[in-house]
């Protein structure tokens, strides 16, 4: 559950796509099957260098595995990565389908501060139009998180929680320097709390949601390769 598994843009096959040789590849981090599926069947085209998608299991020690190993591969070191998958969102007033650009990741280990969140929270509203987009803090749990727990960390000022963006944040940090940043899509809020994903409307707004987020990613993924001014 916890091997990695990818893809290219243009070669559903994996390796390195077409794309251009000087650009640092993406890799964007996911931990279920239905969120790879999600972003597999995802818009291709755009990417300005190699793109890899992989499914690193549940939880954080998988993340961590799975995110170490993917850096590990020849020509992956390099990478600018994106956490992105599903989230439980912890404001009032959240919706599924909503989207959570993370300003920062908090784990036990501590915080990781994201790069371009505006850029992203603009790209998102280009890719997904009427869907909101939420930003600040998100936090990381090892399981899943329900009731009094979801309050608590909302008061401590977190929008939402998940189980692999900190970790997976941390670990790409850990190996080397490196553009980070955390998407997700919220499945599970204060007023919509959510039994099993893919058996009702929320799951399924998620699903589309998530289906629609890669050319987002690549629009920041290129405005890391322009000049500083």
């Amino acid at each position: 559950m916890d091997r990695p598994s990818g893809y290219g843009p243009g070669s559903p096959g994996g390796g390195r796509p077409p794309g251009d040789a000087t650009a640092p590849p993406l890799l964007i981090a996911c931990a279920l099957g239905i969120e790879r599926f999600a972003l597999r069947g995802g818009a291709r085209g755009g990417a300005p260098g190699p793109v890899r998608v992989v499914r690193t299991g549940m939880g954080p020690v998988h993340a961590a595995r799975g995110v170490a190993r993917a850096l590990a591969r020849d020509g992956w070191d390099g990478s600018a990565v994106i956490a992105s998958g599903f989230c439980a969102g912890l404001a009032p007033g959240m919706h599924p389908g909503d989207l959570v650009v993370a300003e920062e990741t908090r784990g036990p280990d501590g915080t990781t501060v994201c790069d371009g969140a505006e850029l992203l929270v603009e790209a998102l509203a280009r890719a997904v139009p009427g869907r909101t987009v939420h930003t600040g803090p998100l936090t990381g749990s090892g399981h899943v998180v329900r009731g009094p727990e979801r309050a608590a960390l909302a008061a401590g000022g977190a929008i939402a929680v998940d189980m692999e963006s900190a970790v997976t944040l941390r670990t790409a940090r850990a190996a080397g320097p490196r553009p980070v940043a955390a998407v997700r899509v919220v499945v599970d809020a204060p007023e919509h709390e959510l039994v099993r994903i893919g058996t009702v409307r929320g799951g399924i707004s998620a699903f589309r949601v998530l289906r629609a987020v890669l050319p987002a990613f690549f629009e920041w993924h290129r405005s890391l390769l322009l000049p500083r001014r």
